[in-house]
């Protein structure tokens, strides 16, 4: 069968990416975890991105427990932030599709911040994480920009895996205001997070 680009791009970029990640151990905790809040309104492009994948949104882990905090799982983390930070190419949706607020995975090598985290979130998956512990969530940069990173759910706190970094960061240590995730108890439903400001982009009730 062949590879498709964006699978050829990983393989190429694996040994680099666990090269990297030998070099680092367990982190000390982050400050805990996210306070989150009620359901809230699903960002657009994800509500698109189920009708593409409507299998992808009614997933409804049974351990809602967090990952547990191993060297094994810190180097992975690192690992697959360097491997596909590295081999998808940033463009925006307008240029990639033609159109705004496109959520997919980047099959053909481009994509924007929400195309990383969905590749990520994929990967881990693939590597036996729990979809309860891999969650997209949207946040506000310094600048006032919208963003997307992938939060990761572990005993010790949560981890934000960026585009816009090979680090993995504690979710406090990013300068980001954050806005709402992805649920843990089911994939198609978004709740807010604590102290965040009404966001920006387009969402779908």
């Amino acid at each position: 069968m062949t590879s498709s680009p964006m699978t050829r791009m990983l393989r190429l970029c694996a040994v680099a990416g666990l090269a990297i990640s030998a070099h680092w151990a367990v982190p000390a905790s982050a400050a805990g975890a996210m306070a989150t809040g009620g359901l809230t309104s699903q960002p657009i492009g994800h509500y698109d991105f189920c009708k593409a994948y409507p299998s992808e949104c009614n997933i409804r882990p049974a351990n809602l427990a967090p990952a547990t905090m191993t060297d094994g799982l810190w180097r992975r983390l690192i690992s697959v932030t360097a491997k596909v930070n590295a081999a998808v190419k940033p463009m925006s949706d307008l240029d990639n599709y033609g159109k705004d607020e496109v959520w997919t995975y980047p099959d053909n090598g481009f994509g924007d911040c929400e195309d990383y985290v969905l590749e990520k979130r994929r990967e881990l998956y693939r590597m036996g994480m729990s979809l309860a512990d891999l969650l997209i969530t949207v946040v506000r940069k310094p600048d006032g920009e919208g963003h997307s990173v992938l939060t990761v759910r572990t005993d010790k706190g949560d981890y934000i895996l960026d585009n816009l970094t090979d680090k993995v960061k504690a979710w406090d240590a990013t300068g980001y205001r954050y806005l709402k995730r992805q649920a843990i108890d089911n994939t198609g439903r978004w709740v807010s997070i604590r102290d965040g400001q009404p966001v920006l982009v387009g969402s779908v009730q």
